[in-house]
């Protein structure tokens, strides 16, 4: 399956029918007067939330979307047929912006919760009838109103991944392997930077009560200057922004005995760089691939965490140390938040280009 965040689509709504000119015509009906039915509405065009999407790879397939136009008015008062209203199910998550002639661009919908409707193209107003012009001084018009066309638009949509949580660091640091352990996805793994290059998302389920879940993002590895685009860059640091929470892994490796954290602060200033919001958004912090380390080190950089005031989680993801009480955490802080507090919704992030986009790891889930 391609993983696809851009496309660019142009929607149109249905023309409305004409209004109809007609005259009752009966034997011994003299004068029968104007009886002309109005012309049908056309159908609009309406953006759907969907869970089960995951991408917008379908709308790089086919660009134009056509709603059905109203059917004209007939004889004997008869109006005719409105068009059928056009759905377009797109990923929970999806910004849809219309493109000016300007080359500007407004927010039309922002569709943040499965199953969220957003009229972008009202369909035009069917015409009325002759029969509708009817007066006492005008008894017989022989006129009819136009259907009027429907509203057309230029779209780009734009997919921000909606998470609880959120996993950042840098390259190589272990996020894959992580996501492999508490979820059933199955990314890629293999040792050297920048294995992810797509995002991936896992669904964390209780063991205690199923219907309990957590979605968890694997967002490719970050550098220094991705808030300038610099690596993976922009095109992925928008996909943070959707997350209620982070969890930034740093491995071992490149952790210094006398500035342990400045790994840590490194990508903390390139979020707060992207997104003053972004960069206070909360997180815990977990130093991974533990097993590497001799163990007078790891005790020495777990009293260092102490004494700085830092909550830090050692773990090794590969040998499944420490996953356990992360979880724990995990669980605990989501629950602290509110279940229907809003996702952050910051519109700095730069496009994509046209042609960017590569396979993704899609939903999972872990008995």
């Amino acid at each position: 399956m391609r993983f696809v965040d851009e496309a660019r689509i142009q929607v149109r709504a249905g023309k409305g029918g004409h209004g109809c000119v007609s005259f009752r015509r009966e034997k011994f009906v003299p004068r029968g007067g104007p009886n002309g039915g109005n012309g049908g509405n056309g159908g609009s065009v309406i953006l759907r939330a969907e869970a089960r999407l995951l991408s917008l790879y379908d709308f790089r397939l086919k660009r134009l979307y056509e709603a059905r136009n109203g059917q004209p008015g007939m004889g004997s008062q008869c109006d005719g047929k409105n068009g059928e209203d056009l759905i377009l199910d797109l990923p929970v998550g999806t910004l849809a912006y219309a493109l000016d002639e300007d080359g500007g661009e407004r927010l039309l919908a922002d569709l943040s919760e499965p199953g969220q409707e957003v009229l972008v193209a009202r369909g035009g107003r069917g015409g009325k009838g002759n029969e509708h012009f009817k007066t006492s001084t005008m008894r017989a018009p022989r006129f009819a109103q136009p259907g009027e066309p429907g509203e057309a638009l230029d779209l780009r949509l734009e997919l921000k991944i909606l998470a609880d949580a959120g996993l950042l660091g840098l390259p190589n640091a272990g996020k894959s392997t992580f996501i492999s352990r508490v979820s059933a996805a199955r990314p890629k793994i293999a040792a050297y930077p920048f294995t992810t290059l797509t995002p991936n998302l896992g669904v964390l389920i209780d063991e205690f009560d199923p219907d309990r879940r957590m979605v968890i993002a694997d967002i490719p590895g970050l550098i220094e200057g991705a808030h300038e685009g610099q690596g993976l860059g922009h095109r992925f640091l928008k996909h943070v922004e959707r997350t209620r929470f982070l969890v930034h892994i740093l491995s071992i490796e490149d952790v210094n005995d006398d500035d342990p954290w400045a790994g840590f602060e490194l990508i903390n200033e390139e979020l707060r760089r992207f997104s003053e919001e972004l960069g206070t958004r909360r997180q815990i912090e977990v130093v991974n691939k533990i097993d590497l380390a001799a163990p007078e080190r790891l005790e020495a950089l777990r009293e260092r965490a102490r004494a700085d005031g830092r909550n830090v989680f050692f773990i090794s993801a590969r040998e499944n140390m420490g996953i356990e009480p992360l979880v724990a955490e995990l669980w605990k802080l989501r629950d602290s938040m509110e279940t229907h507090e809003p996702l952050h919704r910051s519109l700095t992030a730069a496009p994509a280009e046209e042609d960017d986009f590569e396979d993704i790891e899609v939903i999972y889930t872990r008995e």
